[in-house]
């Protein structure tokens, strides 16, 4: 048996199930486009009956996707099928996904139809899509909950009808990994020519669970794993694909198996799709959380500064993000506090890193985030720094569609005063030119970010910059209803941190650029 197993996307039609998460034809084209790059086997591009929107965007995805398989998700029923075939017939490699449930509580409940009847819908439903393509996929709907004699018996009518890959869904997250691995092998011990098709799974996390029952089902012989990028589904959620292909890499002592995707691509793939859908990644979710490779704890951080392996079981850049991040608060230790000052470019003596450790640790029974600027703001005010040398006078700004952008700065240089006038490509690059202009400092911007500090039409908008200059790198922030006379004050204020550090090297070593 291969030890190569596909990967099964189904962000685009269970991922966009979730309540909050639909996305319009551009945002599925986008996302599927990404997938791809990703290296993922199939994409479920959607469930093309359920509405025109839904049809269409199948049938553009199928069009556009070349290196995927393309699945279109329909019920064990004549129109159903032909719907699907309609918007995926264009794909380079078709998929019909067909289904029905075979759970005794679906079957009383919902279908109102006794086993015989469905066994009979299932050998038509699989037959009529089989005339279109070899490629069928039929599901089990709430198989976990089937009695697995009846389970058996609709596979096997599901195999003899022409499906080629046959899925086991846990479709409300019942099981548990121990009962879904003897399903799993139950099915390959029981069931005539299942060794000639592919089994798949498809996980819920309703008991937190997706991702154990799909390695589990991978280990009883499963090689087709139905998932989600950030878990993304019905109620709590479908089985995470970063997780299972991580789970498969970092653990391949464990679980010798292999897939085609591109680990690097899973952190993008995993901002867009939150960014499409507007679900944020929970912090701490594994792989691609905020706090996924973010270290506050002074024990943990000394390790991870010393050797990542310590407390990092893979790397960050292996799924595509570009390091961990040291989260400086009450719980870090001196190791964390000296490399984030070596960072900055600060060098202190013992006695004065002891004294700016201090002043950190009652900074940090303060504030629930220590940010850079926090440290920065902390080593200033307690070494030698003083009052600025550059101050904002006033700002002038003139600028629109029949406008070249104009700035015209006063700026107080040590006590005097000097105003200049220049020309931009925005009005924040004139203010800029016209600030470096009047100090006679042409600084790179490394970083402009603005942010709202308060709310309404009468926001307050707090801008931070980062600049450099011959090795050295300093930050500054600015405050005001205005933005643009925000960037003003945040520049200077980032002038004169880059001034101090360049006259006090017995402080400051210079960071490279």
């Amino acid at each position: 048996m291969s030890n190569v197993v596909k990967i099964f996307d189904t962000t685009l039609r269970d991922g966009e199930q979730a309540p909050g998460c639909s996305m319009n034809v551009e945002e599925k084209l986008k996302v599927a486009h990404q997938l791809e790059k990703l290296g993922v086997n199939i994409i479920e591009a959607g469930f093309p009956i359920a509405s025109e929107g839904d049809f269409n965007s199948v049938k553009l995805i199928s069009k556009e996707i070349k290196k995927c398989e393309v699945a279109g998700l329909c019920r064990a029923n004549i129109q159903d099928i032909d719907r699907a075939w309609e918007a995926i017939k264009y794909a380079k490699n078709p998929r019909i996904h067909t289904f029905i449930a075979t759970s005794d509580i679906h079957l009383k409940h919902k279908l109102k139809k006794t086993r015989d009847e469905v066994l009979e819908i299932i050998s038509q439903a699989v037959k009529h899509s089989a005339r279109y393509t070899s490629n069928v996929e039929f599901s089990c709907e709430d198989a976990t909950r089937t009695e697995i004699d009846f389970l058996c018996r609709a596979i096997s009518i599901a195999i003899q009808s022409g499906a080629t890959t046959i899925n086991i869904p846990d479709t409300v997250g019942y099981t548990v990994p121990s009962e879904f691995g003897s399903i799993i092998r139950n099915l390959r011990e029981n069931v005539d020519a299942i060794n000639n098709v592919t089994i798949s799974v498809h996980c819920h996390n309703d008991l937190g669970l997706a991702v154990a029952n799909s390695l589990v089902a991978i280990k009883e012989g499963a090689r087709q794993v139905e998932c989600t990028i950030n878990g993304l589904g019905e109620r709590a959620g479908n089985a995470s694909l970063e997780e299972i292909v991580m789970a498969l890499k970092v653990r391949n002592d464990r679980n010798p198996f292999k897939t085609r995707i591109k680990t690097k691509q899973i952190y993008p793939t995993s901002r867009l799709v939150s960014n499409v859908t507007g679900v944020l990644v929970q912090p701490n979710k594994a792989i691609v959380g905020a706090n996924a490779f973010a270290h506050e704890a002074g024990i943990h951080q000394d390790g991870v500064l010393k050797e990542s392996i310590t407390y990092e079981i893979m790397k960050p850049s292996e799924v595509g993000i570009p390091s961990n991040r040291i989260v400086l608060g009450k719980h870090s230790g001196r190791h964390a506090f000296k490399d984030k000052l070596t960072e900055f470019g600060y060098k202190l003596s013992d006695e004065n890193f002891e004294i700016a450790f201090i002043k950190f640790k009652e900074l940090c029974d303060k504030k629930k985030y220590v940010f850079d600027e926090d440290i920065e703001a902390l080593i200033n005010e307690e070494f030698v720094r003083s009052g600025d040398f550059y101050k904002l006078g006033s700002l002038e700004c003139l600028s629109g569609t029949e406008k070249k952008p104009r700035a015209t700065v006063k700026i107080i240089i040590d006590g005097s005063e000097k105003k200049v006038e220049e020309f931009g490509d925005g009005p924040i690059d004139s203010v800029f030119k016209a600030i470096s202009k009047a100090v006679d400092v042409f600084p790179m911007l490394d970083s402009y970010s603005v942010a709202s500090i308060t709310g309404g039409m009468d926001a307050q908008a707090e801008v931070s910059v980062t600049i450099k200059d011959q090795g050295f790198l300093a930050r500054g922030k600015g405050s005001s209803t205005d933005v643009i006379v925000a960037s003003a004050r945040a520049f200077v204020n980032a002038l004169n941190n880059l001034r101090w550090r360049k006259n006090h090297p017995k402080i400051t070593a210079p960071k490279g650029v």
